[in-house]
């Protein structure tokens, strides 16, 4: 058992300040954890020096060198020493820790690097003779001397935490080290557009390799932020991505946030900015995942990049050592434009899919082997190579003569339809033309074709009719002609408290003896379901969120698991007629580019892909 330490005498242990080498080597411990920490800070200070362009050049993933470079302001020659004080800075005045609009205005970063590291720093102040230097060892701090540079700063740091050895044991692998800086560099890039940014590994000497080049963008803000952000996450990112623009009570939202169907297994595409700040913020992260909750699995995470701008009074930046964190004046408003911007944003991208969908179809269509020679000939039947037939591939000859004539190979379903007549190609999921495997709709566009699944497709429609009718005076209801008792096991107690909710929801039931739920009421629009299936998934869902998240969220989680009941099944066969009717309320229907899993429902293809398949373009 641990007990609190005293002297031989038995009494408390005396308390006395400490040295400014330890606090220093303290406060270094809040603000520079690992390599890409030191990044951060340095770089920082370079953006608020006015800088035109930074170049960050990192050898054993930094930890044995950072130098960052710029061309901005400078530090006068007499001012030198004073960056290296603790609680010293050019960016507050100290008579407002509110009104805060500036990058690194704590003034411990240099301090705290150079408690833990050694450290040099040249630089050239603007309209100065020359430029002069400084050297921090250890806490220990040189005099200044005159040097050689162009206008701006560059920092040195070489071996980092030299001077407290046992934090080199926490840090990782030198790459994941630079991928970690890089990544720091990445977020910071986005964040201003306007400044041309450069990282090298260093490892060796020499000028090493550039593992990013930025330079400068141009134009507008918006213009110039989707420039950046093609370059630091690639086009795929844009071009998958609905542009957002809100205001509301004096706060801004801008940005880009990405389609349901490009939602990826992490949230490493999340790059969140405020005042142009990158921050990794817990109230902004799950506004953006309640926005997306009707939209995604929840194991899925949204990719968005997204730009809040408010008054610096109104939003703390100092809650955090490493201000990795915020904190809003009026959080409510803030959380309740990220999430209705967000949401009437997917919700008019109504059918969209995404282009790497697109992508991915043309990739995995390859060019058939030549077919085997097998029909009519000379007028007698040639069956097929006996590898073929082995294979389950026989075949039968058909009624007729036919020079063209092949018959269907069992076990597969392909029906084409007869165009209808007042169901023109231009809609935007196009006409139905056929049916294959009683699963996919293929339609026809003014430009192309689109595959659809049906049941993905319905399953989101069904939820979201069930919505609309809750919101109005609750899900209708239909009574079974006999009841059903459902085995619910220990998951009954649980439904059973649900019961007022869930009749709301068009679910009636009650309890029947221990462990068992009687059902008499489901949805009506769920028609001839599996009544134990639903009341078990519903059992589930419940169980899965337990008390997380709000009502709201919970009965369109339910709702969700109902709608995957009344939805068409695969295997069923769809008219023309219906076919068309199923792609005319997707186009009207929000979020139908995702079903309630966040699966795709439709891929397109445009005609000149399809021809570039066929080798016409």
């Amino acid at each position: 058992m641990n007990t609190p330490h005293r002297n031989m005498l038995g009494e408390p242990p005396r308390i006395r300040r400490l040295s400014e080498a330890a606090a220093n080597r303290i406060a270094a411990g809040e603000v520079v954890e690992r390599p890409a920490s030191a990044v951060k800070e340095l770089v920082e200070n370079a953006i608020d020096a006015g800088a035109g362009r930074i170049e960050v050049a990192l050898a054993d993933g930094g930890k044995t060198l950072i130098r960052v470079a710029d061309d901005g302001i400078g530090i006068p020659e007499d001012q030198l020493a004073l960056a290296f004080e603790r609680h010293a800075t050019s960016k507050i005045d100290g008579s407002d820790l509110v009104n805060i609009a500036s990058f690194g205005f704590r003034g411990e970063a240099l301090p705290s690097i150079g408690a833990v590291a050694k450290v040099r720093l040249t630089s050239r102040a603007v309209g100065a003779d020359g430029a002069w230097e400084i050297a921090v060892g250890a806490g220990e701090i040189g005099r200044p001397r005159p040097a050689a540079r162009g206008q701006g700063t560059t920092v040195e740091v070489r071996d980092l935490f030299s001077a407290t050895p046992a934090r080199l044991k926490f840090l990782r692998t030198e790459r994941a080290e630079m991928q970690a800086a890089s990544e720091t560099l990445r977020r910071l890039a986005m964040a201003e557009p306007g400044i041309g940014f450069v990282l090298r590994d260093v490892t060796g000497g020499g000028e090493g390799r550039a593992l990013m080049s930025l330079a400068p963008e141009t134009g507008n803000a918006m213009e110039a932020r989707l420039a950046r952000i093609d370059r630091v996450l690639g086009q795929g990112f844009a071009g998958n991505a609905l542009a957002i623009e809100a205001e509301r009570e004096g706060v801004r939202l801008t940005g880009f946030a990405g389609l349901p169907a490009a939602a990826r297994g992490a949230a490493v595409h999340q790059y969140l900015f405020v005042n142009d700040r990158p921050v990794r913020d817990k109230l902004l992260a799950g506004a953006l995942r309640a926005a997306y909750g009707d939209f995604i699995a929840r194991d899925r995470h949204p990719a968005a990049v997204l730009w809040i701008d408010l008054a610096p009074e109104r939003v703390d930046v100092n809650v955090h050592p490493a201000k990795a964190e915020v904190r809003f004046r009026e959080s409510g408003v803030v959380r309740g434009l990220v999430i209705s911007a967000l949401r009437h944003a997917l919700a008019e991208a109504g059918h969209r899919g995404i282009a790497t969908l697109t992508d991915a179809a043309l990739g995995a269509f390859r060019p058939a082997a030549p077919a085997p020679r097998m029909g009519w000939s000379g007028g007698e039947w040639r069956p097929p190579a006996p590898d073929l037939l082995a294979a389950g591939h026989a075949m039968q000859a058909p009624a007729a003569a036919s020079p063209a004539g092949f018959a269907e190979a069992p076990g597969l379903s392909a029906r084409a339809e007869a165009p209808q007549a007042d169901e023109p190609t231009a809609f935007p999921l196009g006409a139905a033309r056929a049916q294959i495997h009683e699963n996919y709709i293929l339609a026809q566009t003014d430009r192309g074709m689109v595959i659809v699944d049906q049941h993905a497709a319905h399953e989101r429609l069904v939820y979201e009719r069930l919505k609309r009718q809750m919101e109005a005076d609750g899900v209708r209801r239909q009574g079974l002609l006999i009841p059903e008792i459902v085995d619910l096991g220990g998951g009954a107690s649980p439904v059973i408290d649900h019961a007022d909710i869930l009749e709301t929801l068009g679910l009636v039931i009650e309890p029947f003896g221990e462990g068992a739920v009687c059902v008499r009421e489901v949805p009506a629009m769920l028609g001839d379901c599996d009544v134990a299936g639903l009341v078990r998934d519903v059992a589930d869902e419940i169980a899965d969120g337990g008390a997380a998240g709000g009502l709201r969220a919970r009965l369109d989680a339910v709702l969700s698991r109902m709608a995957c009941h009344g939805s068409v099944r695969s295997g069923r066969r769809l008219s023309v007629a219906e076919m068309n009717a199923l792609l005319r309320e997707m186009e009207a229907t929000p979020g139908a580019a995702t079903c309630n899993h966040g699966r795709p429902t439709s891929v397109t293809l445009s005609l000149s892909e399809i021809e570039r398949l066929f080798g016409r373009r």
